[in-house]
């Protein structure tokens, strides 16, 4: 079925009187109030002769692939529709319209369509992938729609991190680290919140939620934010999980990370590691580093995500976003394929399995900057995570890899400061030839005490970083305690500072 035919419904219907396909715009709608973006995919010259060339007979296709002079008539519901190119436009643009014989037919001037919405850079997406761009099919799809959306502003407006969209439960807000019940909300049913996920997800994850039970993809609200939504099934029924992504690329500056951190984003190769629990800010301390590297530096980025979170423009870098799943079938196909595409930077979104870990580290060895991300809570961990993912037999040629290759690990945690709101505390490990020992020789319990004792050089434990967050009155000595992976030495140094806790580190 030719994917257009989706949105001839409007047509028909009356809620519009013409569809506009057009190169480097999304897909629209002349409507009674003017036109209406009806998706958030901009598209390329080839996308939109691909969705013609589908509703052209064979005689036409050549017509169409030649991308000029474009006019036919395509028949559906028993109506027909007139298809046609207007080579007023500057860029190729194709309007479908109903088509009445006995009349010229209407065409919009180009001035009648305004502006069009600021697009989000991406890269071409293969004609396959025209299925992907969402529609709005129904009134109770609108609807629906509008009511998820009014909860993403309340979201946005109250400062929230996440949403919580669960069965039996009002709407929940994550603030300031704690979970907030939207107590004026109704109670979510299953019907509910099938209708809200399912208005705003793509139809490739629709098709990866009922076969697989959970998904992930990105939603955007022009002019308010984007969002990272995990749609998921429990015991209840369906439920979600959206996170609010800054509208604007974080600075290193708003992020607070040290110029010797800073300093790894002048590198020309090697492997650098942002880590931590979920929710920690891996992908927003990220963004800043990548930001920064944008700014400063004449090199290709390219970012492996799933999916793409943080929008970046071309700055004085050129800059590629891939998502998995939409643009790439996986993130070793996108790290292996990124080889031949002329890289200087490749971001990973996540170092998930075996074989792209080993890619990232030959990757990081032949001459290109690697960052990365992976779910531990210290350095020396990190390490260990890496070599254990390979076989015994393997191990001894990661560590010596690893101990060239590697050159720096961020380990962060999010705690919540004190009178509201969260700061990451960061672990930083910066390699140098002792390190690189360490790692060689498989001593990474002794990679500790080398960042407390080099500390002059920018390196700092995670435990020293929480201590100093406490100092500062910014975080709580409690909450500095529960954050610590090293909860002994935690509980020792917040004693010696005064600080009782008797009950909380009993088991200390």
């Amino acid at each position: 079925m030719p994917q257009l035919d989706r949105v001839l419904a409007r047509l028909e219907s009356g809620a519009a009187s013409q569809i506009i396909l057009e190169a480097e715009a999304p897909i629209r709608c002349v409507t009674p109030t003017g036109p209406q973006a009806i998706s958030q995919q901009v598209l390329s010259a080839k996308q939109v002769l691909a969705l013609v060339s589908e509703l052209a007979s064979a005689d036409q296709k050549a017509m169409v692939a030649a991308g000029r002079g474009i006019r036919l008539v395509y028949t559906w519901n028993a109506q027909p529709w007139l298809v046609e190119q207007d080579g007023a436009a500057e860029t190729l643009r194709v309007t479908v319209q109903q088509h009445v014989t006995h009349t010229e037919p209407h065409v919009v001037e180009h001035a009648e369509l305004g502006s069009a919405p600021a697009p989000i850079p991406a890269p071409a997406i293969r004609r396959s992938h025209a299925a992907e761009v969402p529609f709005e099919e129904s009134a109770d799809t609108v609807i629906a729609r509008e009511s998820f959306e009014s909860l993403l502003r309340e979201q946005v407006r109250r400062g929230a991190a996440d949403l919580h969209l669960r069965v039996g439960e009002p709407p929940i807000l994550r603030l300031g680290g704690d979970l907030i019940r939207i107590e004026e909300q109704p109670i979510l049913s299953d019907a509910d919140v099938t209708r809200m996920v399912r208005s705003i997800m793509p139809a490739k994850n629709q098709a990866e939620f009922d076969e697989h039970w959970d998904t992930d993809f990105a939603h955007e609200i022009t002019g308010v934010s984007r969002f990272r939504v995990n749609v998921l099934r429990d015991r209840n029924g369906p439920a979600a999980v959206i996170r609010t992504i800054a509208s604007h690329t974080v600075t290193v500056e708003e992020m607070g990370i040290t110029p010797e951190v800073q300093q790894l984003c002048s590198l020309t190769k090697g492997l650098v590691l942002v880590t931590g629990p979920t929710g920690s800010g891996k992908s927003t301390t990220l963004c800043a580093l990548v930001d920064l590297i944008n700014r400063s530096r004449h090199d290709h980025i390219i970012t492996i995500e799933d999916p793409i979170e943080f929008v970046h423009q071309s700055k004085k870098c050129l800059i590629t976003q891939r998502q998995v799943g939409v643009h790439t079938q996986s993130f070793k196909s996108a790290l292996r394929a990124a080889l031949r595409e002329d890289p200087d930077i490749i971001l990973v979104g996540e170092l998930r399995d075996l074989e792209t870990i080993a890619i990232a580290l030959e990757t990081a060895e032949t001459g290109h900057l690697v960052f990365g991300t992976l779910h531990t809570s210290t350095a020396a961990s990190t390490i260990n995570r890496i070599v254990d993912q390979f076989p015994a037999d393997r191990q001894d040629q990661i560590r010596v890899m690893l101990a060239e290759s590697l050159k720096g690990v961020i380990s962060q945690t999010l705690c919540k400061k004190i009178g509201g709101g969260r700061i990451a505390a960061r672990e930083i490990l910066l390699v140098n030839k002792a390190v690189s020992s360490m790692i060689r020789e498989g001593k990474t319990v002794q990679i500790n005490n080398i960042i407390q004792t080099q500390k002059k050089l920018g390196m700092e434990t995670l435990n020293d970083a929480l201590l100093n967050l406490v100092k500062s009155k910014t975080v709580d000595a409690e909450e500095a305690y529960v954050k610590s992976a090293e909860k002994k030495d935690m509980a020792s140094k917040l004693r010696a500072l005064g600080y009782n806790l008797d009950g909380l580190a009993a088991d200390e």
